[in-house]
């Protein structure tokens, strides 16, 4: 059963399920190369030393570190960030040893509003504002396919001729 079909609510269908957007893998992946590269650098260096052996322990260990750091701890943490619109709420789940979430069901939602700059409109992502009854408008950054979601929840949000 694909996550989140087990949270789901007898008649309740997924309309949307996403992870944030990929751009908040950009840095990461250029992590990834610095580290890489200046592990190569420091290895060539260290190679003609009479401790090379040492040194390229101490490089690896170092280099491991920073990869697990600045690029595989990013990614999970993308892998698991979920925003998923159903028929019934919208539901953002993350975390990777610690899980977080919100429910807002569609009900009790008042307004949706979308915005993006000029790079979220090239890469076709944003931040999603859903007002509830709540007291503060909850912000959602780098929703994929904004504009997408953003007519998907208010059609949602809408009461159809038998009611929500």
């Amino acid at each position: 059963m694909p996550y989140p079909d087990g949270l789901l609510w007898g008649d309740e269908r997924v309309v949307f399920h996403k992870h944030p957007h990929w751009k908040m893998l950009v840095l990461p992946v250029l992590a990834f190369l610095v580290v890489v590269g200046l592990g190569c650098y420091a290895a060539g260096w260290v190679a003609g030393q009479s401790w090379r052996f040492y040194g390229w322990i101490a490089l690896a260990g170092l280099g491991g570190l920073g990869v697990l750091w600045l690029t595989v701890a990013p990614l999970l943490r993308w892998r698991t960030t979920h925003f998923v619109l159903t028929t019934r709420r919208v539901l953002v789940r993350e975390g990777v040893l610690s899980r977080s979430g919100i429910d807002i069901p569609i009900n009790r939602i008042n307004s949706v509003q979308f915005r993006h700059s000029l790079l979220d409109r090239v890469l076709g992502c944003g931040t999603l504002i859903v007002e509830s009854a709540s007291d503060e408008p909850l912000e959602f950054d780098d929703i994929p396919q904004i504009e997408r979601v953003h007519s998907l929840l208010y059609y949602e949000v809408q009461p159809g001729p038998a009611g929500p």
